[in-house]
């Protein structure tokens, strides 16, 4: 970086950002290009303003369809294209209407990124510049995009004003209109408009556009995203009346007991001549949700702008009753506003805007919506799909928000700027509250200057990350980007808060934005989370805290709320201890709830020179910098596929929470929303026995406010519960009705709970009838016959045979009526294909050797049959070659006369060691036993501390479909909690597993190192076998992939003398 004598730096801070960066350059900043001029940020460019659908009549303003609107022209299709490595390559007088395209000019679709149409390359960074930081240069190099297009103007728009919209840009351009300038913007996320009247003319018309990859913005958009460039949103033409609203701005101002509101509406009338406009008229009309018409007003005063001139127009009225809009229950109103001509009442325009009744307020340390506190349950997304990078269509968004209602979220954060209108138009629509992003990020510079320590709060005073944020040469691009966010957005009642940027240090340039934030808009708080407690914020947050520090921050005093705003890092297969940070968010009322990172991965689908898809994330283009697979940290995969971490996330949020009275007689049904009753909701209850339902029923219909209680008695048949067998209560919630984002039926809560209730009976693990015949080979009926050579000891039974490897061991041969049982025998496992969150203990693994344990036999005993079996017990040093030992180990074989076998393992630490992955055995299985059943939860994987959305029962499918394609391969598919696990054929031969206590299981057709060394899933390659690994118990998932959040000491598995058994039963069909 180069801290620049232009940049007029204080001298006492010009030193501070020197300590920082040991870097000064003075350089000559006379005529800068256009994109690296700190004094232009846009020529030409319209004010911001609130994006409103502009229609012809009243009727077209009903049907709400803009693209429909006659006064709308989309510009979207196909344009010629140019790739140019720097603007001095640019072709000369491409933007002539005369020019001749040559052959390397070739099609684009408009909007995309021309990265993935093959100019340039993909780049992902979550932190570093991709070019040398040097501000407000860029390189000369800078990759420029030539487009051109042709479009006709409607006949009926020859007496009005003609705007042309660009949605997103990425990163800066200028445009020509028939060979003449006529613009120039930059702020990627950012709507420009130009009034392109005066350069049209009759027939047809070229537009011309020069995308600059790289400007001065660019070092105020740092994001963690893949850098990708062009125009990648709507490109559209607007016609305008020559005089008629320019912008309008609603407040909803409600009474104290919410039983009344004030619809404010400024109007900013404009005659956009340079002559008076004729007199027209100013209608209001507003709407419910059947469209009746409740409101309807014509402003008192006859409306005659003068040339150029802006009128300002206050409307203010009341609406009793009103319905209020929140994130459960959205409610809109329709808002018509009507520019009449005086003299024949034609209309001449018609503005439709949504209105949702709700008002924001901060107090005694709680967010209030419509006067109640809300807890904030949400997720981060960045605007991105797997092929179209940042180009999202209608279809994506509603995927997106029907995903996010149906797993209980009610907040998203637009990460980490302002995202398509549409998205915010479904927010409104489907209820989901958003906290709006400045597009700003400088973390970049965090790389130039001295580390800090992050996990102290407000440490990014005075850091490297805030040169920018610090210097008033900046401070007008800070101010014009939180400007252009609040003017769009202003009037979605979705938003509930500002934020003004993401990691970007701190300094006056934020007080700056926050300031000029308030002078427009108090109805919502500020956030930043770099500001920490600053009196600027209205909101105190950080990031990626552990639960201890959360608990902190609930324990302290202050009249702000606190926010995580980011937490739970996502990455691969992660997002562990939920339940404990939700239970520290119940327990801290200062506490406002948190946002997941992130809610999809950030890969781009490509495709082998076979055909066969695969993902890319970063390095994989052979960019520099990258920052690798860090995009993969979505709780979504690339292709919409949840994750478990969503799953889990749901069941953590759930609206509805289950429990016993005190005396066990009774349900205790907790309404966990913000504000709906448990109305809309049917409740159900199950009993279970051993995996078997035996009694269910419909729990009574429930009115119960939003946070309160109901007890609810249920009629058990207790008579039932006299058989043997683990007995517990299943309830479940579901929509009692469609909503628009679920059919009915669908669930939103669930619980099961232990049964019976009063009964001091120990549960007793069941084997389904199928595999009663397993049990039966433990009956001591048959006779065994042992031999011990020299190598080997031979083990037989009636219809079964086993051999012992003396030298190793191990079990090399196990076989049951004729059928091999085993592939490669039973060793012990205390090593997992480490998880992104493993980045840290993974490196005290490797270093104390599990990841590559070598037994050594000290001694071996062989006892022959005793009436329950025979024994062959081996006496093992384990540890890793060239260090010293790491465990003594004793592992006993017992072989029933059945030929079933027990593998008990015990180990005793030699010296102190590291918590260890897991602790268990792997084992390999023919191919045949490709079908898995188990008791215990799931369907999906679960793991000790992300195991709450793994439901109780009996289930099943192929070990191909237990495998979970992380994009990075590393541990997954795991099953807790299992009382039984069963592996068969075709023709329902195998084996059933069981132990003394609950145990985890999992199989794959890859081995632990392959997962372990390979970096993308479509590399790994196939056993001829299935790997088995049977764990009494594995170290949690965590959160350490980012941030402060290690694996909870209680789910770490200390190196301690311990022990392990697992009883293998073969059984064939009958």
């Amino acid at each position: 970086m180069e801290c620049r004598a232009s940049f007029s730096l204080p001298e006492h801070k010009l030193k501070e950002v020197i300590g920082m960066t040991g870097i000064m350059k003075v350089t000559d900043s006379r005529n800068p290009a256009i994109w690296e001029d700190l004094s232009i940020l846009e020529q030409n460019r319209e004010r911001p303003r609130s994006d409103m659908a502009l229609f012809d009549s009243i009727d077209s303003a009903f049907s709400g369809d803009r693209a429909g609107s006659s006064y709308i022209q989309m510009l979207n299709g196909i344009w010629d294209f140019h790739y140019a490595e720097s603007p001095i390559a640019v072709p000369e007088g491409f933007q002539q209407p005369g020019y001749a395209l040559s052959e390397d000019w070739h099609p684009i679709p408009v909007p995309s990124n021309w990265q993935l149409h093959g100019y340039g390359r993909p780049q992902y960074s979550s932190c570093p510049y991709p070019f040398p930081v040097d501000p407000p240069h860029v390189p000369k190099l800078n990759p420029t995009g030539c487009y051109r297009t042709e479009f006709q103007v409607r006949d009926d728009w020859k007496e009005r004003e003609i705007y042309i919209v660009f949605e997103g840009v990425d990163s800066a351009f200028e445009l020509w209109v028939n060979g003449q300038s006529a613009g120039y913007s930059e702020g990627s996320h950012y709507t420009s408009e130009f009034n392109i009247t005066h350069f049209l003319k009759l027939g047809s018309n070229v537009l011309a556009v020069q995308v600059y990859q790289w400007s001065k913005g660019s070092y105020l958009e740092t994001q963690d995203k893949w850098r990708l460039s062009g125009i990648f949103r709507d490109v559209y033409l607007i016609a305008e009346c020559a005089a008629g609203v320019r912008d309008v701005r609603i407040r909803t101002n409600l009474s104290e007991d919410y039983t009344s509101g004030e619809l404010e509406i400024d109007i900013d009338l404009v005659n956009r001549r340079r002559r008076a406009s004729a007199p027209f008229q100013l209608d209001i009309s507003l709407f419910n949700a059947r469209m009746e018409c409740i409101l309807k007003r014509q402003y008192d005063s006859v409306l005659q702008p003068g040339p150029l001139e802006d009128v300002k127009v206050n409307m203010l009225e009341t609406v009793q009753a009103p319905r209020l809009w929140t994130a459960e229950d959205p409610q809109l109103y329709s808002l018509l506003i009507t520019v009449r001509d005086q003299e024949t009442s034609a209309v001449q325009e018609v503005r439709r805007l949504e209105v949702g009744f709700r008002d924001v307020r901060i107090a005694d340390g709680r967010m209030l919506v419509n006067g109640k506190p809300i807890v904030i349950k949400g997720v981060n997304r960045n605007e991105f799909h797997t092929e179209r990078g940042a180009v999202i269509t209608m279809e994506d968004m509603k995927q997106d928000i029907l995903l996010m209602k149906r797993h209980n979220l009610n907040t998203v954060r637009l990460s980490h700027y302002p995202n398509d209108r549409r998205w915010l138009e479904l927010c409104d629509r489907y209820g989901m509250f958003v906290i709006d992003e400045a597009d700003l990020e400088t973390h970049g510079f965090a790389l130039t200057g001295e580390r800090v320590n992050q996990e102290i709060p407000g440490f990014a005073r005075g850091a490297a990350e805030s040169c920018l944020s610090d210097h008033p040469d900046w401070s007008p691009m800070y101010i014009d980007r939180a400007k252009r966010m609040v003017e769009r957005n202003k009037n979605h009642p979705c938003i509930i808060v500002w934020s003004l940027g993401n990691e970007s240090g701190y300094g006056q340039n934020h007080d700056a934005m926050a300031a000029w934030i308030r002078s427009v808009d108090s109805t919502r708080p500020i956030h930043y989370e770099r500001a920490y407690d600053a009196e600027t914020v209205d909101i105190v947050s950080t990031m990626y805290p552990s639960v201890d520090m959360l608990k902190q921050e609930g324990e302290k005093q202050d009249a702000r709320p606190y926010l995580m705003i980011e937490y739970g890092h996502a990455m691969g297969n992660s997002v562990g201890n939920l339940r404990e940070y939700w239970n520290i968010i119940d327990e801290y009322p200062r506490l406002l709830g948190g946002l997941i990172w992130e809610w999809r991965d950030l890969a781009i689908l490509q495709k082998n020179e076979q055909g066969d898809a695969w993902y890319a994330y970063g390095g994989d283009f052979g960019e520099e910098p990258h920052s690798g697979s860090f995009c993969i940290d979505g709780l979504l995969f690339p292709d919409n596929t949840p994750k478990a971490s969503l799953l889990e996330y749901k069941k953590v949020l759930e609206p509805v929470r289950v429990s016993y009275s005190h005396d066990g007689e009774a349900l205790v049904i907790e309404n966990r929303y913000d504000f709906l009753s448990l109305s809309h909701l049917l409740g159900t209850w199950k009993v279970y026995r051993s995996g078997e339902a035996i009694q269910a029923g419909e729990l009574p219909a429930l009115d119960t406010p939003s946070g309160e209680r109901s007890e609810v008695k249920l009629p058990f048949d207790k008579q039932t519960w006299a058989m043997d067998g683990e007995y517990w209560l299943h309830v479940s919630f579901t929509l009692r009705h469609a909503a628009p984002w679920a059919e009915a039926g669908y669930e939103m809560a669930w619980a099961d709970l232990p049964l019976p209730l009063g009964v001091p009976r120990e549960p007793q693990v069941m084997l389904p009838d199928v595999l009663e015949a397993a049990a039966s080979i433990m009956e001591p009926v048959h006779q065994l016959t042992a031999e011990e050579s020299r190598k080997a000891i031979h083990i037989r039974g009636d219809d079964w045979k086993a051999v012992l490897d003396k030298a190793t061991g191990k079990l090399t041969t196990w076989e049951y009526q004729g059928i091999p049982l085993l592939v490669e025998g039973p060793v012990i496992n205390l090593w997992r294909a480490p998880l992104d969150n493993d980045i840290h203990l993974a490196k005290a693994w490797r270093a104390a050797g599990y990841d590559r344990l070598h037994t050594d036999v000290r001694e071996l005993s062989f006892m022959p049959d005793d009436g329950r079996g025979c024994t062959v017990q081996v006496e093992l040093v384990i540890g890793a070659r060239g260090a010293l030992p790491l465990f003594r180990s004793n592992l006993t074989h017992l072989f029933t006369s059945g030929g079933a076998l027990q593998l008990t393992q015990s180990i005793e630490p030699l010296r102190e060691l590291p918590p260890m992955p897991r602790l268990g055995i792997r084992l390999g299985i023919p191919r045949r036993f490709h079908n898995v059943t188990w008791f215990g939860r799931g369907p999906h994987e679960c793991y000790p501390d992300r195991k709450e959305s793994g439901k109780l029962g009996i289930h099943g499918g192929l070990v191909e479909e237990q495998f979970v394609p992380y994009i990075k391969p590393q541990e997954n598919g795991n099953k807790a909690d299992v009382r039984w696990g069963r592996y068969s054929d075709d023709q329902g031969s195998g084996m059933v597993i069981t132990s003394a206590g609950l145990f985890h299981m999992s199989a794959h057709y890859y081995s632990v190192e392959e997962l372990a060394r390979k970096k993308h899933v479509h590399q790994l390659s196939p056993l001829d076998h299935i790997e088995l690994k049977l764990d009494s118990d594995q170290s949690g998932i965590g959160n350490h992939s980012c941030g402060y959040a290690p694996t909870l000491t209680k789910y770490l598995l200390p190196a301690e003398k311990q022990a392990f058994s697992f009883l293998l039963q073969p059984f064939k069909a009958r």
